[in-house]
């Protein structure tokens, strides 16, 4: 797991001594919160499991509407990053509420280790394989993922797949016995398989994008003397990048003579420059009116879209590593369009947000809470446009394929999602074991029934040709199941991801969390909360007996 720089910089040493956060890292009523949270988590040390050699450092607070603090820390050991350390100090009122955690212990490994990073590289190398850019590097961790933390060193290898996916694979090696304890992959992609900086010197302008998926859209871009880019200097310098079928660097800023972008055809290079900005925006735009989130990180900084990645690329995705969505051109119409559209640009934003804050590892159950934040949060970025070009509706991606007014073709569908014949409706205890985009579905299928209930969904047009009933929706016969609507059930996924989920949260944990957050909104005995917790048993996560 890549440790990300911490945006809210207050560190709790291991002898308890609090360093005060940099000016700009935090805003007043941030850092009184992350103040609040310290002289907390100095005080209830057994209730974090804290080690004489751990120290914290708090990388995002947020409050919720009934003023309920979360804190999330980061922890080390004697300076390691502790992975799967990470843990989330709720409180009100200055008194500790609770934590969110995965690690259950306050035992630490000796940190002498027997197998040198040399050999940690080679284990690693062996299951990567050849094709790697650059040196593999390594460092020291605590990996406390397991039943107990153990030393290991954290491998890290760059590559490109076959099908030009980009790859970031972090291995993790027992220091003692050389053994791999686990992996995962740091770059984010839209489906399985194959598949900005601004300018002293311009000024704010607004153009006109003429997109391949959502029509004709307003863009705001930069004007540079007597010419134009695709810089939005309202929403952070986010900029959208020409990579001409290139796979490495960062490509070229799009430039053009007037402040029109696109034709809306494939044949004009912008096109689908322009469905990436317009989606970027009002995905900035969805995030900071619904959730009063200022960008991706929560500090204002846009981010880098490229788009015309590689050659006849059919997939997205998000990486840490350039802090950018990049976008495929698919097979340009011929079966896919080039991966642009709305709620493609939202679901790989989203997984910007989710590694800023609960940091899901994208692997097993985990994994698959990240897709399905992706899913859920592009969705309704959908929804939130309402763009008449392309409606709002619970399937990801269907704009993509042409000729598909059915919505027969997608990438997944959240009110069914076997209709893939991949990803199970209902959870099983071997869920983590699928591809998280498949164990995404589970998820998918909770927030589908927690927002709009047991109803087949033909009045957003998807899903009438596969001839559903209300049965065969849920997994426990409820077919009363009644939604709350979307506006409180993206709420709730929200508090759920930014305050109460950790990087090792399942789908249990994620029942509790959904639980907490729409009990921090509406109260205990909400009629939100208690549809919360009959979305979660209408998918097979029932509370623990």
């Amino acid at each position: 797991m890549k440790v990300q720089a911490s945006l809210l910089c207050l560190a709790i040493a291991s002898a308890l001594a609090v360093a005060a956060a940099p000016a700009e890292a935090a805003t007043p009523l941030k850092s009184a919160v992350m103040a609040r949270a310290n002289t907390l988590i100095t005080q209830n040390a057994a209730k974090v499991h804290r080690a004489s050699g751990d120290a914290f450092v708090a990388r995002d607070a947020v409050v919720g509407p009934n003023g309920v603090e979360h804190v999330r820390y980061d922890r080390t050991f004697n300076g390691l990053p502790v992975i799967g350390g990470d843990v989330v100090m709720h409180s009100r009122n200055g008194r500790l509420s609770g934590t969110s955690q995965t690690l259950s212990s306050a035992v630490r490994p000796a940190l002498r280790a027997k197998f040198s990073s040399d050999r940690a590289i080679v284990e690693a190398g062996a299951r990567f394989g050849s094709k790697f850019f650059g040196a593999p590097s390594s460092r020291m961790v605590v990996y406390a993922l397991g039943k107990s933390p153990v030393l290991a060193h954290e491998v890290t290898f760059n590559g490109i797949k076959a099908d030009q996916t980009p790859t970031e694979m972090h291995y993790f090696v027992d220091a003692t016995s050389g053994q791999v304890l686990n992996s995962w992959d740091s770059v984010h992609t839209a489906k399985p398989g194959p598949g900005g900086a601004g300018s002293a010197s311009c000024t704010p302008a607004v153009g006109t994008g003429k997109s391949l998926t959502e029509g004709n859209v307003t863009l705001d871009t930069s004007k540079c003397g007597t010419s134009y880019r695709l810089v939005d200097t309202t929403r952070g310098n986010g900029a959208v990048h020409n990579m001409a079928m290139m796979t490495t660097g960062m490509g070229t800023v799009f430039t053009g003579s007037t402040n029109i972008w696109g034709n809306n055809l494939l044949n004009n290079a912008q096109t689908v420059a322009a469905d990436a900005a317009y989606g970027v925006s009002v995905t900035w735009d969805y995030y900071k009116l619904v959730h009063g989130r200022n960008g991706i990180a929560n500090n204002g900084a846009g981010a880098i879209s490229r788009v015309h990645y590689g050659r006849n690329y059919q997939n997205a995705f998000w990486s840490d590593g350039c802090f950018c969505m990049t976008f495929g051109d698919g097979d340009n119409g011929a079966s896919i369009l080039p991966l642009v559209a709305l709620d493609i640009a939202g679901h790989e934003m989203s997984h910007g947000v989710t590694s800023r804050s609960a940091g899901l590892i994208y692997k097993g159950e985990s994994g698959g809470l990240n897709e399905a934040t992706s899913d859920i949060f592009g969705t309704m970025v959908e929804f939130y446009a309402n763009n008449a070009s392309d409606p709002a509706d619970y399937v990801m991606g269907e704009a993509l394929f042409p000729n598909n007014a059915a919505m027969k073709t997608a990438i997944r569908w959240m009110f069914k999602p076997s209709l893939d014949k991949q990803s199970p409706d209902c959870y099983k205890s071997t869920l983590g074991n699928l591809d998280v985009h498949y164990s995404s579905g589970v998820a998918n299928h909770f927030f589908y029934l927690l927002a709009e209930g047991a109803k087949v969904p033909a009045g957003f047009g998807e899903g009438t040709w596969a001839n559903l009933t209300p049965a065969q929706l849920v997994c426990n016969g409820n077919t009363s199941l009644a939604g709350i609507g979307r506006g409180d059930a993206q709420k709730i996924w929200y508090l759920a991801l930014t305050g109460y989920m950790t990087a090792n949260t399942n789908y249990a944990g994620a029942r509790v969390a959904t639980i907490n957050a729409a009990t921090d909104l509406f109260g205990a005995t909400s009629a939100q909360t208690n549809a919360v917790k009959a979305a979660w048993d209408a998918v097979s996560v029932t509370a623990a007996p």
